[in-house]
Protein backbone atom coordinates (compact mmCIF):
# COMPACT_ATOMS: atom_id res chain seq x y z
CA UNK A 1 0.00 0.00 0.00
CA UNK A 2 3.05 2.19 0.48
CA UNK A 3 4.32 1.96 -2.50
CA UNK A 4 1.08 2.24 -4.23
CA UNK A 5 0.70 6.02 -2.24
CA UNK A 6 4.44 6.63 -3.36
CA UNK A 7 3.08 6.21 -7.42
CA UNK A 8 -0.11 8.04 -6.72
CA UNK A 9 1.74 10.94 -5.65
CA UNK A 10 4.15 10.79 -8.30
CA UNK A 11 1.20 10.95 -10.92
CA UNK A 12 -0.57 14.06 -9.26
CA UNK A 13 3.03 15.65 -8.78
CA UNK A 14 3.51 15.03 -12.64
CA UNK A 15 0.33 16.47 -13.50
CA UNK A 16 1.10 19.39 -11.36
CA UNK A 17 4.42 19.82 -12.70
CA UNK A 18 2.75 19.68 -16.53
CA UNK A 19 -0.28 22.12 -15.88
CA UNK A 20 0.58 23.96 -12.88
CA UNK A 21 -2.66 22.84 -11.57
CA UNK A 22 -4.98 19.86 -9.99
CA UNK A 23 -2.59 18.88 -6.70
CA UNK A 24 -5.61 19.13 -4.39
CA UNK A 25 -8.45 18.41 -7.05
CA UNK A 26 -6.82 15.34 -7.84
CA UNK A 27 -4.95 14.29 -4.35
CA UNK A 28 -8.28 14.47 -2.12
CA UNK A 29 -10.32 12.89 -4.27
CA UNK A 30 -8.15 9.79 -5.14
CA UNK A 31 -6.92 9.37 -1.73
CA UNK A 32 -10.96 9.19 -0.80
CA UNK A 33 -12.21 6.77 -4.29
CA UNK A 34 -9.20 4.54 -4.85
CA UNK A 35 -7.62 3.99 -1.60
CA UNK A 36 -11.31 4.65 0.78
CA UNK A 37 -9.91 7.31 3.41
CA UNK A 38 -12.03 9.07 5.42
CA UNK A 39 -12.79 12.45 3.53
CA UNK A 40 -11.54 14.45 6.98
CA UNK A 41 -8.37 12.68 6.76
CA UNK A 42 -7.68 12.73 2.72
CA UNK A 43 -8.73 16.82 3.17
CA UNK A 44 -6.37 17.27 6.09
CA UNK A 45 -3.35 15.24 4.74
CA UNK A 46 -3.55 16.73 1.83
CA UNK A 47 -3.93 20.54 3.06
CA UNK A 48 -0.51 19.58 5.39
CA UNK A 49 0.95 18.60 1.74
CA UNK A 50 0.49 21.57 0.18
CA UNK A 51 1.22 23.93 2.56
CA UNK A 52 4.89 22.22 2.61
CA UNK A 53 5.33 22.29 -1.26
CA UNK A 54 3.35 25.27 -1.93
CA UNK A 55 6.11 27.34 1.09
CA UNK A 56 9.15 25.89 -1.60
CA UNK A 57 7.28 27.43 -4.40
CA UNK A 58 6.36 30.91 -2.39
CA UNK A 59 10.47 31.39 -1.93
CA UNK A 60 10.77 30.66 -5.57
CA UNK A 61 8.37 33.22 -6.77
CA UNK A 62 9.67 35.75 -3.91
CA UNK A 63 13.36 35.84 -5.34
CA UNK A 64 12.43 36.48 -8.59
CA UNK A 65 9.69 39.15 -6.99
CA UNK A 66 6.56 37.84 -7.98
CA UNK A 67 4.08 38.47 -5.43
CA UNK A 68 1.84 41.55 -5.11
CA UNK A 69 2.29 41.62 -1.07
CA UNK A 70 -0.83 43.79 -1.16
CA UNK A 71 -2.96 41.57 -2.57
CA UNK A 72 -1.68 38.56 -0.60
CA UNK A 73 -2.92 40.65 2.79
CA UNK A 74 -6.70 41.57 1.09
CA UNK A 75 -7.05 37.87 0.00
CA UNK A 76 -5.59 36.72 3.72
CA UNK A 77 -7.85 39.08 5.66
CA UNK A 78 -10.79 36.91 4.14
CA UNK A 79 -9.36 33.53 3.96
CA UNK A 80 -7.54 33.22 7.13
CA UNK A 81 -10.52 33.65 9.71
CA UNK A 82 -13.14 31.84 7.34
CA UNK A 83 -10.49 28.79 7.72
CA UNK A 84 -10.64 28.96 11.71
CA UNK A 85 -14.43 29.17 11.45
CA UNK A 86 -14.84 26.12 9.22
CA UNK A 87 -12.44 24.40 11.26
CA UNK A 88 -14.45 24.93 13.91
CA UNK A 89 -18.14 24.12 12.30
CA UNK A 90 -16.13 20.60 11.45
CA UNK A 91 -15.34 19.94 14.81
CA UNK A 92 -18.98 20.92 16.08
CA UNK A 93 -20.22 19.05 13.45
CA UNK A 94 -17.64 16.21 13.83
CA UNK A 95 -15.42 16.24 10.79
CA UNK A 96 -14.69 12.43 11.35
CA UNK A 97 -18.77 11.45 11.55
CA UNK A 98 -20.19 9.59 8.63
CA UNK A 99 -22.53 11.91 7.46
CA UNK A 100 -20.60 14.66 7.48
CA UNK A 101 -17.69 12.39 5.62
CA UNK A 102 -20.56 12.51 3.04
CA UNK A 103 -20.91 16.13 2.81
CA UNK A 104 -17.64 16.72 2.79
CA UNK A 105 -17.44 14.43 -0.61
CA UNK A 106 -19.96 16.70 -1.73
CA UNK A 107 -18.16 20.22 -1.11
CA UNK A 108 -14.79 18.29 -2.50
CA UNK A 109 -17.19 17.52 -5.80
CA UNK A 110 -18.19 21.02 -5.67
CA UNK A 111 -14.65 22.34 -5.79
CA UNK A 112 -13.86 19.99 -8.10
CA UNK A 113 -16.29 21.46 -10.81
CA UNK A 114 -15.24 25.06 -9.68
CA UNK A 115 -11.69 23.78 -10.90
CA UNK A 116 -12.80 22.45 -14.21
CA UNK A 117 -15.20 25.71 -14.82
CA UNK A 118 -12.12 27.68 -14.24
CA UNK A 119 -9.41 25.35 -16.16
CA UNK A 120 -11.68 25.76 -19.77
CA UNK A 121 -13.03 29.44 -18.75
CA UNK A 122 -10.35 31.37 -17.83
CA UNK A 123 -8.72 32.87 -20.93
CA UNK A 124 -13.02 33.55 -22.19
CA UNK A 125 -13.40 35.20 -19.03
CA UNK A 126 -10.23 37.48 -19.18
CA UNK A 127 -10.96 38.17 -23.08
CA UNK A 128 -14.69 39.32 -21.77
CA UNK A 129 -13.10 41.40 -18.71
CA UNK A 130 -10.13 42.88 -21.11
CA UNK A 131 -12.69 44.03 -23.67
CA UNK A 132 -14.89 45.62 -21.62
CA UNK A 133 -12.77 47.91 -19.04
CA UNK A 134 -15.57 49.46 -17.60
CA UNK A 135 -17.10 46.51 -15.60
CA UNK A 136 -13.21 46.29 -14.08
CA UNK A 137 -13.17 46.92 -10.07
CA UNK A 138 -10.51 49.60 -9.26
CA UNK A 139 -9.79 51.21 -5.54
CA UNK A 140 -11.66 50.12 -2.56
CA UNK A 141 -14.52 48.23 -4.80
CA UNK A 142 -11.50 45.95 -6.07
CA UNK A 143 -10.00 45.22 -2.28
CA UNK A 144 -13.37 44.55 -0.39
CA UNK A 145 -14.50 42.08 -3.55
CA UNK A 146 -10.30 40.46 -3.06
CA UNK A 147 -11.61 40.25 0.66
CA UNK A 148 -14.88 38.15 0.44
CA UNK A 149 -13.50 36.14 -2.83
CA UNK A 150 -10.69 35.17 -0.35
CA UNK A 151 -13.23 34.18 2.41
CA UNK A 152 -15.14 31.61 0.07
CA UNK A 153 -11.68 30.21 -1.28
CA UNK A 154 -10.49 30.03 2.49
CA UNK A 155 -13.67 27.88 3.61
CA UNK A 156 -13.84 25.89 0.70
CA UNK A 157 -10.16 25.05 1.09
CA UNK A 158 -10.95 23.94 4.83
CA UNK A 159 -13.62 22.20 3.45
CA UNK A 160 -12.08 20.45 0.70
CA UNK A 161 -8.79 20.82 0.30
CA UNK A 162 -9.17 22.97 -3.17
CA UNK A 163 -9.81 25.89 -4.10
CA UNK A 164 -6.73 27.80 -3.31
CA UNK A 165 -5.07 26.46 -7.21
CA UNK A 166 -6.87 26.94 -10.26
CA UNK A 167 -10.08 29.34 -8.90
CA UNK A 168 -7.61 31.30 -6.95
CA UNK A 169 -5.47 31.79 -9.68
CA UNK A 170 -8.69 32.68 -12.23
CA UNK A 171 -10.14 34.78 -9.22
CA UNK A 172 -6.91 37.14 -9.20
CA UNK A 173 -6.87 37.11 -13.28
CA UNK A 174 -10.61 38.67 -13.29
CA UNK A 175 -9.94 40.90 -10.23
CA UNK A 176 -6.17 42.09 -11.73
CA UNK A 177 -6.26 41.57 -14.79
CA UNK A 178 -2.94 43.23 -15.89
CA UNK A 179 -1.18 41.44 -13.46
CA UNK A 180 1.40 39.03 -15.68
CA UNK A 181 0.69 35.43 -15.60
CA UNK A 182 4.27 34.83 -13.21
CA UNK A 183 2.60 37.06 -10.86
CA UNK A 184 -0.52 35.38 -10.55
CA UNK A 185 0.68 32.01 -10.08
CA UNK A 186 3.46 34.10 -7.43
CA UNK A 187 0.51 35.59 -5.52
CA UNK A 188 -1.98 33.27 -5.80
CA UNK A 189 0.73 30.25 -4.18
CA UNK A 190 1.68 33.33 -1.61
CA UNK A 191 -1.41 33.79 -0.06
CA UNK A 192 -2.14 30.10 -0.13
CA UNK A 193 0.48 29.22 2.10
CA UNK A 194 -0.94 30.73 5.28
CA UNK A 195 -3.87 29.76 4.29
CA UNK A 196 -3.21 25.66 3.71
CA UNK A 197 -0.97 25.95 6.71
CA UNK A 198 -3.72 27.59 9.18
CA UNK A 199 -5.93 25.08 7.60
CA UNK A 200 -3.76 22.01 8.43
CA UNK A 201 -3.28 22.85 11.46
CA UNK A 202 -6.94 23.01 12.34
CA UNK A 203 -7.05 19.56 10.37
CA UNK A 204 -4.32 18.15 13.12
CA UNK A 205 -6.52 19.20 15.95
CA UNK A 206 -9.24 17.83 14.44
CA UNK A 207 -7.62 14.25 14.23
CA UNK A 208 -7.63 13.97 10.30
CA UNK A 209 -4.09 14.31 9.10
CA UNK A 210 -1.97 10.78 8.92
CA UNK A 211 1.20 12.23 8.78
CA UNK A 212 2.57 8.34 7.71
CA UNK A 213 0.72 8.96 4.39
CA UNK A 214 2.22 12.68 4.23
CA UNK A 215 5.30 11.15 4.07
CA UNK A 216 4.96 8.92 1.79
CA UNK A 217 2.84 11.63 -0.82
CA UNK A 218 5.72 13.78 -0.61
CA UNK A 219 8.48 10.88 -1.78
CA UNK A 220 6.39 10.62 -4.83
CA UNK A 221 5.21 14.16 -5.53
CA UNK A 222 8.81 16.12 -5.12
CA UNK A 223 10.46 13.59 -7.75
CA UNK A 224 7.26 14.08 -10.10
CA UNK A 225 6.51 17.52 -9.79
CA UNK A 226 10.37 17.97 -10.84
CA UNK A 227 9.84 15.57 -13.98
CA UNK A 228 6.64 17.28 -15.02
CA UNK A 229 8.26 20.98 -14.89
CA UNK A 230 11.04 19.72 -17.27
CA UNK A 231 8.66 18.27 -19.82
CA UNK A 232 6.25 20.84 -19.43
CA UNK A 233 7.05 22.73 -22.70
CA UNK A 234 7.16 19.63 -25.10
CA UNK A 235 3.67 19.05 -24.26
CA UNK A 236 0.72 20.58 -26.06
CA UNK A 237 -1.00 22.87 -23.25
CA UNK A 238 -4.33 22.75 -24.36
CA UNK A 239 -4.34 18.57 -24.80
CA UNK A 240 -3.15 18.72 -20.59
CA UNK A 241 -5.47 20.93 -19.76
CA UNK A 242 -8.57 19.33 -21.87
CA UNK A 243 -6.98 15.61 -20.20
CA UNK A 244 -7.33 17.19 -16.70
CA UNK A 245 -10.71 18.99 -17.13
CA UNK A 246 -11.95 15.52 -18.52
CA UNK A 247 -10.66 13.77 -15.33
CA UNK A 248 -11.77 16.06 -12.94
CA UNK A 249 -15.11 15.92 -14.02
CA UNK A 250 -15.10 11.83 -13.97
CA UNK A 251 -13.64 12.80 -10.62
CA UNK A 252 -16.76 15.26 -9.21
CA UNK A 253 -19.63 12.77 -11.17
CA UNK A 254 -18.06 9.61 -9.20
CA UNK A 255 -17.92 11.52 -5.93
CA UNK A 256 -21.66 12.22 -6.08
CA UNK A 257 -22.69 9.39 -7.42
Amino acid sequence: MTLSYVISGFAVGLLVGLTGVGGGSLMTPLLTLLFGINPAVAVGTDLAFASITKSAGTIAHRIRDNVHWDIVIRLCIGALPAAVIATLALKYFGALDKHIGQIIRYVIAFSVVLTVLAILGRGRMLAWINAHPERQLHGRKQAIATIIAGAIIGALVTISSIGAGAVGATILVLLYPNLKPSEVAGTDIAYAVPLTAIAAFGHWWLGSINWELLVTLLLGSVPGITLGSLVSRSVPEKFLRGLLAATLTGVAAKLVL
